[in-house]
């Protein structure tokens, strides 16, 4: 889970983060933190709207390379 100083300097710095739900790249939310409590985080996309995940996901600067989670995940997406 990740830590609310994280979000925080997230938040601050403006980061466009990338939020990996599954092994699929193509269900990655992209967008930037806007509010969160114990359990959610709220994610404004480009398109301006706002959605609300859990913080159980993996929250990374979209900068950076898609971290892999699931193991082979190519084989997977076949």
């Amino acid at each position: 889970m990740i830590s609310d100083e994280q979000l925080d300097r997230y938040r601050i710095e403006g980061t466009l983060l990338r939020i990996v739900r599954d092994a699929d790249p193509a269900n990655d939310v992209r967008g930037f933190v806007v509010a969160w409590d114990d359990s959610t985080v709220m994610i404004r996309k480009r398109t301006r709207r706002v959605v609300k995940l859990d913080r159980a996901y993996h929250y990374e600067p979209y900068s950076e390379p898609r971290t892999k989670l699931f193991g082979d995940e190519e084989e997977e997406t076949r």
